[in-house]
């Protein structure tokens, strides 16, 4: 049996909370969908709850997040100083959307808000050949983000990339970090909810939402990428 400690670095409206879960609850559907043994751990860093002790680790997962890993949040340097250390001691460690970008930028990549503007809707990736995670040679799955990472680190592998976002998918140096900058834990009410929330706030104009939004009739491949993530983040277990 192998536990993953999930890093909850961003919080769903208490509206869609109750439809569709919080971000470690999506995760927990995801993993225990490939694999029901698996156990969970959440430390909340919006609640406050500080950050566990890395000694004790079996696997780590860092969530999404509307913050930027640029923003001035007294939680950034600590939770970079986290990653750095559980990379060092070689802890499976995956991170997706924020937590791709968080993972990129505290190990040297650079991340900012891209010029191409909002990614959101059903996103189709080019797959790395013999890349030892994903099968297949293209895979469609949720997006929602402006920010993404522009450089990658040093010796980090794109395993996804897209025209759009050309570092979507990276396996970094020591082969036990991981990190996606699209969704697979994503439900379908959930990545039209943030298709809505963008337009709401005034982020992507309405072509763009609408556009999203009929994508999302197209099937996502959550599952290829969810038992990816979970067998490397329990594989050494």
């Amino acid at each position: 049996m192998s536990s993953v400690t999930i890093i909850e670095t961003g919080l769903v409206s208490p509206k869609n909370r109750e439809l569709h879960g919080s971000y470690p609850q999506m995760f927990e559907r995801m993993i225990g969908a490939a694999d029901a043994s698996v156990t969970f751990n959440t430390v909340s860093i919006p609640a406050g709850e500080p950050l566990p002790d890395i000694e004790g680790l079996e696997a780590i997962l860092i969530t999404g997040s509307a913050a930027g890993v640029y923003d001035p949040l007294d939680w950034i340097a600590p939770l970079e100083d986290f990653v750095r250390a559980a990379h060092d001691k070689q802890v499976p460690m995956a991170g997706v959307c924020f937590g791709h970008q968080l993972i990129a930028q505290a190990l040297g990549g650079t991340v900012r808000k891209s010029e191409k503007g909002w990614g959101i809707g059903r996103h189709v990736y080019d797959v790395a050949p013999d890349n030892g995670l994903i099968e297949g040679e293209r895979t469609a799955l949720a997006a929602s983000h402006q920010d993404q990472v522009i450089s990658p680190p040093v010796g980090a592998r794109i395993i996804l990339s897209s025209d759009f976002t050309p570092h979507a998918g990276l396996l970094y140096a020591g082969g036990t970090t991981l990190s996606v900058q699209p969704h697979p834990e994503f439900s379908v009410g959930y990545a039209l909810a943030c298709c809505e929330m963008a337009q709401a706030k005034g982020h992507a104009p309405d072509g763009l939402v609408a556009a999203a939004k009929a994508s999302l009739t197209e099937p996502l491949e959550n599952v290829r990428l969810g038992g990816a993530i979970t067998r490397f983040l329990t594989r050494s277990r």
